[in-house]
């Protein structure tokens, strides 16, 4: 009897050690999150909880048996968000010069960041939920960084974060992990050039790269005044950012031109491509 006790308490640990963990998702609505929900469903399988936080109105993130869903409302209706998205998603196959792209670029991402944006702070505001996250004790956010409420919340729980992306507008990945990015090498949005470039190229590619920093302190300095009220402290979207312990790049040196990685990013290519068997 002793020896069976003591090989009873034994499987009782390693069983204790290889249990899933809990785990809070917050997602960004798109083609974001189809490829987050193929990831999502392979550690579903592997016994972790999975708790994914979601607007009531969206494209893509819509209840399912697969997690647990939690919906919250937005001040938006189904046909507004389709509109919007409809006409962003036409713009960027219309040509023009580089000044009417930029500017259709412009109203674009101002139009869909002021939906993103009001779901953020709907989120965050919302008491009852947050509450229940704080109670749940989370052992990690997993969050596509390109919005950066996911990362608002893990600081506000206190949990680690895990990101999940492919690029963030702006560069901001590159200040965030502190990787290189200089202009003379590392072709730039509309550019059309690749990584080798000569003197008047690269003088071209520093010009492009001008309007980006107008875009990315529209698009993000909002998150940086809603991050700093929520959490009652000043704080920049790169302090945020540099916060996550584990990067997963949905890159490919096939597809994308090489670039340094920081020992926290790792490349995950593929897991947003339909697992088809391919002919000879």
């Amino acid at each position: 009897h002793l020896q069976v006790m003591a090989v009873l308490v034994l499987l009782l640990s390693v069983i204790s050690l290889a249990a899933g963990g809990k785990l809070l998702v917050v997602p960004v609505d798109g083609s974001h999150w189809l490829s987050m929900r193929e990831v999502l469903d392979g550690l579903r399988q592997k016994g972790h909880e999975i708790v994914v936080v979601a607007p009531e109105i969206s494209l893509y993130i819509k209840p399912t048996k697969n997690f647990v869903m939690k919906m919250y409302p937005v001040p938006f209706t189904q046909e507004e968000m389709d509109h919007t998205f409809w006409r962003t998603s036409q713009d960027i196959f219309e040509e023009g010069s580089f000044l009417e792209r930029i500017v259709r670029t412009y109203e674009g991402v101002k139009n869909t960041s002021a939906m993103f944006l009001s779901t953020c702070t709907h989120l965050l505001y919302n008491k009852e939920l947050v509450r229940y996250l704080e109670e749940s004790k989370f052992d990690a956010v997993f969050t596509d960084p390109v919005l950066p409420c996911g990362q608002i919340l893990a600081e506000h729980l206190s949990v680690p974060s895990v990101f999940f992306l492919q690029q963030i507008p702006c560069g901001l990945e590159f200040e965030a992990t502190q990787c290189p990015n200089p202009t003379s090498y590392v072709p730039r949005a509309f550019t059309d050039l690749t990584d080798r470039m000569n003197f008047f190229q690269r003088v071209k590619n520093l010009i492009f790269d001008i309007p980006n920093y107008f875009l990315c302190d529209f698009v993000f300095q909002p998150y940086a005044k809603l991050a700093s009220e929520f959490l009652q402290r000043d704080v920049t979207v790169p302090d945020l950012l540099r916060k996550a312990s584990i990067w997963l790049m949905k890159l490919d040196f096939v597809l994308h031109y090489p670039r340094p990685l920081m020992p926290n990013m790792i490349m995950v290519s593929g897991v947003n491509c339909a697992h088809k068997k391919l002919t000879q």
